[in-house]
């Protein structure tokens, strides 16, 4: 840490010339971070691997003086993210988490706060955490109904926590209508966006204050960085959560700022296979015998669709299915696919399968994993751009493998019955 001259306020970024209005956002991202390097005018954003600056004089400070408070690359990519979002400023930090937990703490002691019923697993623990401790007092609610919000409000309620579509189940909650009861009750809107990205949802469109990613996710999209960002609307709104990272020290470091601005120049090439691989994978799903249930708003059988079309400019690349079997059909079927790889994440080129019951949503208390409908037979994928053929081939001969196993333990227990 430094000894003096910690900036408590964000650093101007002049980051914004290769992204100037009228131009597809496809192409602004093509050319984020072309205008950072003055000094050798680099194409490609240079990494400012620096903990400190040089100050000309003590008559003031400079633009960047310590990297946790403010620096090059991270400016780069937090102008970036904050015009993609239509936000008046972002801040980048250390992992999705250090994103929920830095907007969390511009919340006073005993303030109230509204969230849906079946969040992120992790979003869930730490407000349960700091319900536990005192600091917050937090009331879950099935945003899907917006009555349910009006519901909940107290004189202390401060703010409401949205995730839409809902991680893993893709529920679909009506920004607009639950914008306008934040609005007329004056607390605050925050919008986890992290399952669409700021290309296929911008929730400050809608009346959010904030909007929180993790960039690990679709953002990077190459499962090679930790990161997070919280994108404010207002300018005072963004000084504040500048304060709030600068202050806890959760700010992202130079080199995962630099991994995840290089990540963002081909997300819309990315987002157009991962949707076009999941909308086949969620059609396929929906026919097999093996199959209770598929939760993809791109089915028009999802109780969403209409509103996702509404207020998404697409559907995204998570697709959960209820698998039906024992805890045997379901630990053969994801332990048996060759494409899809057995892990947590989300939003990389490759696709992944998880149990959220057991891995993603594992923090989570039983009784709030029961009340939101994730049971142990639901499954999450997070489709990659893989080709479609053997993305299909490998769920066919996965869910067979689940079935198989399901009718090995049924002819035991009968043989063992008889």
């Amino acid at each position: 840490m430094s000894a003096s001259h910690i900036s408590s306020s964000p650093s101007p970024a002049n980051h914004s010339n290769a992204l100037s209005s009228g131009l597809h956002p496809q192409t602004k991202l093509a050319l984020a971070g072309q205008q950072t390097d003055g000094a050798y005018k680099s194409v490609s954003l240079p990494i400012y691997q620096t903990a400190i600056f040089r100050f000309d004089d003590t008559d003031g400070k400079p633009q960047y003086d310590y990297s946790r408070s403010g620096n090059p690359t991270r400016a780069a990519l937090e102008s970036t993210i904050a015009e993609l979002e239509g936000g008046a400023g972002a801040v980048c930090v250390a992992s999705g988490m250090a994103a929920v937990a830095t907007v969390l703490a511009l919340y006073d002691v005993g303030s109230h706060i509204v969230c849906s019923h079946d969040c992120y697993g992790g979003t869930e623990r730490l407000l349960t955490w700091y319900q536990k401790q005192g600091k917050l007092d937090v009331t879950y609610a099935d945003l899907t109904d917006p009555i349910n919000l009006s519901l909940a409000l107290r004189p202390e309620t401060k703010a409401v926590w949205v995730e839409t579509p809902s991680n893993p189940l893709n529920r679909i909650i009506d920004l607009r209508k639950v914008g306008e009861i934040a609005n007329d009750s004056k607390i605050d809107l925050i919008v986890d966006n992290t399952f669409l990205s700021p290309l296929l949802q911008r929730p400050i469109d809608f009346g959010a204050n904030f909007v929180v990613h993790s960039t690990t996710k679709y953002l990077n999209g190459h499962s090679d960085v930790v990161g997070g960002a919280v994108i404010a609307r207002t300018a005072e709104d963004h000084v504040r959560v500048h304060f709030a990272a600068n202050a806890t020290g959760a700010t992202s470091a130079p080199f995962d700022s630099w991994l995840v601005l290089r990540g963002l120049k081909t997300l819309p090439i990315r987002l157009r296979q991962h949707q076009e691989n999941a909308q086949t994978v969620a059609r396929y799903l929906e026919s097999h015998s093996q199959v209770k249930k598929v939760f993809y708003p791109g089915l028009e059988s999802h109780e969403g669709h209409e509103l996702a079309k509404s207020q998404q400019a697409g559907f995204g690349g998570m697709v959960s299915f209820e698998v039906i079997g024992d805890a045997s059909a379901v630990r053969a079927l994801l332990t048996s696919t060759r494409v899809f790889t057995l892990a947590e994440s989300l939003g990389g080129v490759e696709s992944l399968i998880e149990q959220p019951a057991t891995m993603s949503h594992a923090s989570m208390r039983p009784e709030a994993r029961e009340e939101a409908g994730i049971t142990r037979n639901v499954i999450r994928l997070s489709v990659g751009i893989e080709h479609i053929d053997d993305l299909i081939a490998d769920l066919e001969q996965a869910l067979e493998v689940a079935r198989c196993s399901s009718n090995t333990l049924k002819t035991k227990a009968l043989a063992t019955h008889v």
